[in-house]
């Protein structure tokens, strides 16, 4: 019996400690998402309550504090631009020829419709300087074995007090995500599938995000082509860039 036990014990001690920390798996996912500069084309396939409709843009990100969004496709939408740095977003709206700054709660509000508010257009990709994390199980999502994530955020103000993501156990990637806010009420749900290897790091090329408050069946977010860590000019992050 006494050996049992003991085998019992040792079994456990090799589970726990092939289990990697919350902090570990954040920083894993963060060298995968995270990158000094983005350069992207993708379009937001926006399902609401009376139709669909799809609007193309391309993205130009550096680091956390820096991006700028240009909408090229459909034309009602077409050389409306957005730029974001540090804390601070403008919008250049081409039918009235003029720069609007989105601030407080306006921050919070719909990006065209889409179930994307400016807040989530915002967010720094690397989750570790946000959120505290911790493994709370295991799980499978897409039939891949996944550790379950709890994020607390690190300050008050963070878009989402709490997150609990499914990732990915052998590529490091989120594959599912709650999103809830100070309340506890479950605010959004994201999906992530179509994971490619995109210059040696996992990186997924289509998003789904649902508002919870919101009719509808969501929002699409298709990656067509993304260049990870390439040279930007300056003058894209400036606000002369929006003329």
């Amino acid at each position: 019996m006494k050996q049992l036990i003991f085998l019992a014990l040792s079994f456990l001690t090799i589970q726990a400690s092939s289990q990697p920390s919350g902090k570990d798996i954040l920083n894993l996912i963060d060298k995968n998402l995270a990158a000094k500069t983005r350069i992207m084309t993708a379009k937001m396939v926006i399902s609401g309550a009376r139709g669909s409709r799809t609007i193309e843009f391309n993205s130009w990100s550096e680091g956390e504090n820096k991006a700028y969004t240009e909408y090229t496709s459909p034309a009602r939408e077409k050389g409306t631009k957005m730029l974001k740095m540090e804390d601070k977003l403008w919008i250049f709206s081409p039918s009235t020829d003029r720069i609007i700054q989105i601030t407080g709660q306006m921050l919070r509000q719909s990006v065209m419709g889409s179930d994307l508010s400016y807040e989530d257009m915002m967010e720094d990709p690397a989750m570790a300087n946000h959120y505290n994390a911790s493994v709370t199980a295991q799980d499978t999502a897409d039939n891949r074995k996944c550790w379950i994530l709890q994020l607390n955020a690190l300050k008050e103000g963070e878009a989402y007090e709490v997150r609990k993501i499914w990732v990915d156990q052998e590529r490091n990637i989120p594959l599912k995500e709650e999103l809830y806010g100070k309340s506890g009420k479950l605010l959004k749900r994201t999906s992530l599938t179509d994971v490619q290897k995109i210059q040696g790091r996992w990186f997924p090329m289509k998003m789904i995000f649902k508002d919870m408050l919101r009719s509808g069946d969501g929002t699409q977010f298709i990656i067509s082509s993304i260049k990870l860590d390439e040279t930007i000019p300056d003058d894209i992050f400036s606000k002369a860039s929006l003329k």
